[in-house]
């Protein structure tokens, strides 16, 4: 069973990677909702039901209709805490909406930037409306309407216009202070590079200088935070969890060398080679003979 519901989530989620853009039911396929998370795509969610959503230094505890937007830039986790949980998760890319300056634009939004109100609560009558954005979205989806794709951008943008228009909710719980909210996001960015799924994207984040520029925040500073919180600096939480994902590619898959070296941030296999000598003390071909 678990392995039936791993291909499906994995089938699922490639055709969402072709259409840049997916909407279903929560209660149709929970796992694949949770599997489209991470990585590329922005994703807005109508849900019903009590919850737990964690957003980069912010905690809210939902109870009732809630309407969330999910941005790929910035860390979140959803924990349901009832056994009823309904609504819809509409996904898409940034290519997908085809705004100006796409990316940026999205990030500038009140919902989807950096800092920005994620979560708002929703009335009966609100629910009612937004229901029915989401159905039609679903509707036409299945259709074979040519015109398809512009009519669901215009059910987004009303979607994002009427949030608009709705009080945010100022129920969120700052965490302490800002060494561990800017540890905990940089930890969550760099966990989300991982696992690799194809030598042909890889990870787009390998320095700590990158991280920073992510995060919008100088990288000593957020060196320091990370020190201050964890004792370790940040370049060794990045070279450890490469490591790990190199041994997990070495030991698990027949890519071969200079395909992992790439997947993993190396621009010739003679560094990867060089690099996982100097932190294993072996070389990546010995790891994997040894696994033989």
């Amino acid at each position: 069973m678990q392995e039936k519901i791993i291909r499906s989530v994995s089938d699922s989620n490639n055709e969402l990677k072709l259409k840049k853009f997916n909407v279903l039911r929560v209660n149709e396929d929970r796992a694949a909702a949770r599997a489209y998370s991470r990585k590329d795509f922005y994703k807005i969610c109508l849900t019903t039901g009590k919850s737990a959503i964690h957003y980069t230094d912010r905690s809210f505890e939902a109870e009732g209709t809630v309407l969330f937007f999910g941005n790929p830039h910035v860390p979140y986790s959803w924990e349901i805490l009832s056994s009823t949980f309904v609504g819809y998760t509409c996904l898409f890319s940034a290519d997908f909406l085809k705004v100006s300056e796409r990316d940026c634009m999205l990030q500038q939004s009140p919902f989807f930037r950096t800092g920005g109100t994620p979560l708002l609560n929703i009335t009966d009558d609100q629910r009612i409306f937004l229901n029915v954005l989401f159905e039609k979205m679903i509707e036409e989806q299945r259709s074979e309407y040519s015109f398809k794709d512009d009519l669901v951008r215009n059910y987004i943008n009303l979607i994002l216009h009427e949030a608009m228009k709705m009080q945010p909710s100022e129920n969120f719980d700052k965490q302490k202070n800002a060494a561990s909210r800017i540890t905990a996001v940089f930890l969550e960015l760099l966990e989300r590079q991982f696992p690799v799924e194809s030598p042909d994207k890889p990870i787009a984040l390998k320095t700590a200088r990158d991280y920073a520029q992510c995060m919008s925040i100088h990288v000593n500073y957020l060196s320091r935070m990370v020190k201050e919180t964890t004792g370790k600096p940040t370049s060794n939480h990045i070279a450890e969890r490469i490591i790990v994902e190199a041994k997990a590619l070495l030991q698990h898959t027949d890519w071969n060398i200079a395909d992992i070296a790439y997947a993993l941030g190396f621009e010739y296999p003679s560094y990867f080679n060089n690099y996982f000598k100097r932190m294993t003390g072996t070389n990546p071909k010995a790891l994997r003979a040894s696994e033989v």
